[in-house]
């Protein structure tokens, strides 16, 4: 089984986040959109997606905060 550590693990949340808000960027842009040109129903969901992203954002935000106690298998010893 591969290992991951936390330096590791918080940088791959960290991308997945950096995805998912370029994406709500997007999706708040083609609702504005939508909404501008009265298209009511699609501007809703655009709206209701942008919502569930955020979502998921705060859900990788607590991901990376709620990490089991392995360290990030570095050591300082003095010497």
């Amino acid at each position: 089984m591969c290992g991951i550590n936390k330096g590791q693990f918080r940088l791959g949340v960290a991308q997945v986040d950096d995805a998912l808000a370029l994406a709500q960027q997007w999706l708040e842009q083609l609702h504005h959109l939508a909404d501008t040109g009265g298209l009511t129903e699609p501007s809703r969901e655009l709206a209701q997606a942008t919502v569930m992203l955020g979502e998921a954002r705060a859900r990788l935000e607590k991901a990376a905060a709620d990490q089991p106690g392995r360290g990030d298998g570095v050591t300082v010893e003095a010497v």
